[in-house]
């Protein structure tokens, strides 16, 4: 919860109130987590530890990580084609290769003591890519009869689906990781000229308040010198309380002052406003990052061949990111995970729970779709904006 929270707390996406529902509200994730022994915790535990690492741009740790992560359970490679376009964006061709070839070198020793003695058992054991789930355990397609849900024609198509909708995706993540990786290098250049500018005020501030003290100070001690000089008596009659005229003629002397001013009380000195510092939150591009991951393996979990009970933890925790990466209303919203909740806490499945889940799944990818188009249109738009600009501004001075 930690990591993933921090990740949330960077992007500033979501409200707080939700993050807190989030981590108190749902009773199947508690089961995964705490009463059961499934692998699958582990491996997004490192994920979200290696998400973390990437938007701190630790690039080596972040692949560790990752490829650790796979090597805890193979549902991480979801993430894979995101996080392969988000090397190419961020480090270029060739460290994208090595990085590609740390996470495989990783793998190798992992895989080293079973390589040595069983090579062809562990290949097949732990690479087996057409297996057959059960039914009886399945969470989306229940509605299906066992024959078709087996079949390997309807597998498939599920990959083929899923092989669309990344490539229907691919050039929108594009976008989004160029903007990101532009971002951040703004913020390289402008943030240490912020630091300079802020360190500047405040050694002004310091000067300033130094002279101010200084000036203060010598005032004062001429006002006693002069005190000192109109002082009538000794010291023991200055101690002297006033007596009663005294204090009438101070009261009619005082009351005569505020009546020749128009003001009952002396005005308050004015403090003078402390310079807020200069600062720009270059967090929030994280949401271009974290939004195009999160997709890429919801993706993937909508395109499943099953879903188990277990497998709410892929994508669990990038529901509410994703949810509010929608143009939909906030009850619209609450529909959306009410319903995924709802379909992993029916046990066993039933067709309706099942169905529930695609169409909560649908209504979601439909709306983080229309999201991503809307902001591209914009994007669009602003560019073609400022293109008019300079060529406006080109024949202006052209004219001149």
């Amino acid at each position: 919860m930690c990591l993933a929270l921090r990740l949330y707390a960077k992007s500033r996406k979501v409200p707080p109130y939700m993050l807190v529902l989030t981590a108190f509200t749902s009773y199947r994730i508690h089961s995964i987590y705490v009463l059961r022994l499934f692998n699958d915790p582990v491996a997004v535990l490192l994920l979200y530890a290696s998400l973390n690492l990437f938007m701190d741009s630790r690039w080596l740790w972040g692949t560790i990580f990752y490829s650790l992560a796979v090597g805890v359970k193979m549902n991480i490679l979801l993430f894979a084609p995101a996080l392969l376009l988000f090397y190419l964006a961020n480090l270029g061709v060739l460290l994208t290769i090595v990085h590609l070839f740390i996470c495989g070198l990783i793998q190798v020793v992992i895989a080293y003591p079973f390589l040595r003695t069983h090579p062809v058992e562990y290949l097949t054991g732990s690479f087996d890519l057409g297996r057959i789930f059960e039914h009886k355990w399945t969470v989306n397609y229940r509605f299906l009869t066992r024959e078709l849900f087996e079949q390997r024609e309807f597998h498939l198509a599920l990959l083929g689906l899923h092989l669309l909708l990344l490539l229907a995706f691919a050039k929108y993540t594009w976008t989004f990781f160029k903007s990101y990786v532009h971002l951040r290098e703004v913020q390289q250049i402008i943030l240490p000229q912020l630091m300079l500018k802020n360190r500047e005020e405040k050694e002004k501030a310091k000067a300033a308040k130094k002279k101010s003290h200084h000036r203060s100070k010598s005032k004062k001690s001429q006002q006693q010198e002069q005190a000192q000089e109109l002082e009538p008596g000794n010291k023991e009659e200055d101690e002297e309380e006033l007596t009663a005229e005294q204090k009438s003629f101070l009261k009619s002397f005082e009351k005569g002052l505020q009546n020749a001013t128009g003001q009952k009380r002396p005005p308050a000195p004015v403090k003078e406003s402390k310079r807020k510092p200069y600062e720009i939150s270059f967090e929030h591009c994280t949401q271009l990052a974290l939004l195009p991951f999160f997709l890429c393996n919801f993706i993937g979990v909508v395109c499943a061949r099953s879903l188990h009970y277990q497998f709410y933890v892929w994508y669990f925790h990038s529901l509410p990111y994703l949810v509010w990466s929608t143009p939909y209303s906030v009850g619209v919203r609450f529909l959306i995970l009410g319903g995924i909740e709802y379909s992993f806490n029916t046990y066993p499945s039933t067709n309706l729970s099942s169905i529930v889940l695609h169409v909560s799944h649908l209504v979601l990818l439909v709306g983080v779709a229309r999201h991503i188009r809307h902001i591209i249109k914009l994007n669009t738009l602003v560019k073609q904006k400022r293109q008019l600009e300079q060529q406006q501004q080109l024949e202006r001075e052209k004219e001149e």
